[in-house]
């Protein structure tokens, strides 16, 4: 090691004491430089720094001057690189429809496109600033409305407007991000360039004769679906939704499979989508679709959306697996049989369910059903609107202060209670017991079927009114089996045929 007037005095002695022992000794060199290299590392630690904060920290600033100048539109993240934002800075979707007409269809029938028209954000939103007093405004729009947040003071007072028509997520909010400060509530800078007229995307040799295009390598990566995709509490840090690192921690993103490479597709399992982004340009291998699908059917079934409807329920569909496992040949009457049955996720690069928690449920509704069709067991109707007690679902259960569950007013949570929701490339198997009747002698037939809701019924009913939007529930597969019932008499006779068949066999191989 180099010494020289500016090495600290506590370095230096260090240094001299190995300088003691022979220098070409493999051993003590090694041992110098671990010794060394623990020394040093909190100093390079010290000096590291970053600009990027992952998630909201419980600290919050402390004046209202630094929480204007660090979070301009607390409580979300959002920023503009400094700059005050008006509309007139951003363009209607429908001037790029102009030349990018395929992909404005595409994102027109969107959950993005809907995003401040969704009847359930609407009413939660309403509820939710009504209960803080509005603190959590900007948490709510900025995902949900960034223009509006950004240049048009939106609030939940907004909603009840007669000109409410403030745009969602549209292409002027994606093709503006400069970039992002965190991976949670709304930590993107969202900075249009009206004056050079640029627009960022995800190539690096696009042009077009209308505005001026810059590469952007985070449009590329699921990091920019993350300050969205990703939602802390905006006052205690509470995870309440982590699809985003959901993700980051699956082999998916150790396979470098992006979220755009499932959710910017036509549709499950179509990797390639050759074409044109606009009508005059380049032909390309693959252009990324923009209707976003994800699994919420039931709200493109509200804006009549069905052709979007039933690719949301492919994509759920292409989610899961269910098997019987460890089944038995036969059945006793009279005698408890327990049944055991196998969710696996195998085509989700997140948890299955992912997404709002108050809503997002996964459930086995699993049966059992006499020869004359007489049912004997059931686990995981729909009763009232809900899922039934005891029925094996898989889903977050989010709980208060005092550790109470909550299940509508998400301002409240302090905690996660539960989550056993099935991970990337992971499965869950869940068991079922029940009493096989005295009656039966024959077979008896098992179903399980897989289903899935983005919000239960109940939940609906209570933010809009009874019948006032039907929940879609997607059956996302299922498995049937034959078990057959035999008195142990039966069984016993049975053993004694294998017995007899199997040893004629013996004999005859004598």
């Amino acid at each position: 090691m180099h010494i020289n007037n500016n090495t600290p005095a506590w370095l230096a002695s260090i240094n001299c004491c190995f300088q003691r022992y022979n220098s070409t000794s493999l051993f003590h060199l090694t041992i110098r430089s671990i010794v060394l290299g623990l020394i040093l590392l909190p100093v390079g630690l010290a000096n590291a720094e970053t600009k990027l904060h992952k998630w909201v920290k419980p600290y919050k600033p402390v004046s209202q001057e630094e929480i204007k100048q660090q979070m301009p539109f607390y409580p979300s993240r959002t920023t503009t690189n400094g700059q005050t934002l008006t509309p007139e800075m951003f363009e209607p979707a429908e001037v790029c429809k102009g030349c990018h007409s395929e992909i404005y269809q595409q994102w027109e029938k969107s959950v993005m496109a809907h995003s401040w028209e969704d009847p359930i954000y609407r009413a939660l939103f309403k509820r939710a600033s009504a209960a803080t007093d509005a603190k959590v405004d900007n948490f709510c729009i900025a995902c949900h409305s960034p223009i509006g947040m950004t240049s048009m003071n939106a609030t939940a007072a907004t909603l009840d407007e007669n000109d409410d028509d403030l745009p969602g997520v549209n292409c002027e909010v994606c093709h503006n991000i400069r970039g992002i400060t965190g991976n949670d509530n709304g930590a993107y800078i969202l900075s249009p360039n009206r004056e050079k007229h640029i627009k960022v995307g995800p190539r690096n040799d696009a042009n077009s004769p209308y505005h001026k295009t810059e590469f952007s390598d985070l449009q590329t990566k699921s990091e920019f679906c993350s300050v969205c995709h990703n939602v802390s509490h905006p006052f205690n840090s509470t995870p309440i939704e982590r699809t985003y690192d959901e993700w980051q921690e699956s082999a998916y993103n150790e396979q470098g499979v992006q979220c755009q490479d499932c959710h910017m597709t036509p549709g499950p399992g179509q990797n390639a989508n050759p074409g044109k982004s606009a009508i005059m340009g380049k032909e390309r291998e693959h252009i990324f679709s923009h209707e976003f699908t994800g699994g919420n059917s039931t709200l493109h079934q509200y804006f009549n959306d069905h052709d979007s409807a039933e690719l949301a329920r492919e994509m759920l569909r292409s989610a899961a697996t269910i098997e019987f496992v460890e089944l038995s040949e036969t059945l006793s009457p009279g005698q408890l049989a327990t049944v055991k049955v196998k969710v696996a996720n195998v085509g989700a690069g997140h948890k299955l369910p992912t997404g709002f928690p108050e809503g997002r449920e996964v459930w086995v509704d699993f049966s059992v059903n006499t020869p004359t069709n007489r049912q004997i067991y059931r686990s995981g109707a729909v009763v009232d609107g809900h899922t039934e007690s005891g029925t094996r679902n898989f889903k977050v259960t989010l709980g208060d202060a005092n550790g109470n569950v909550v299940d509508l007013n998400v301002w409240e949570v302090d905690r996660v209670l539960s989550d056993t929701r099935i991970l990337p490339n992971g499965y869950s198997i869940v068991e079922y017991t029940f009493l096989v009747p005295d009656d039966i002698d024959g077979e008896i037939t098992l179903n399980a079927t897989l289903n899935y809701w983005p919000f239960s019924q109940q939940l609906v009913d209570e933010l809009l009114g009874k019948d006032k939007l039907t929940v879609d529930i997607v059956e996302m597969t299922s498995v049937s089996a034959k078990v057959s019932v035999a008195k142990e008499e039966s069984k016993k006779i049975a053993t004694i045929k294998k017995l007899v068949v199997l040893k004629l066999l013996l004999e005859m191989y004598k």
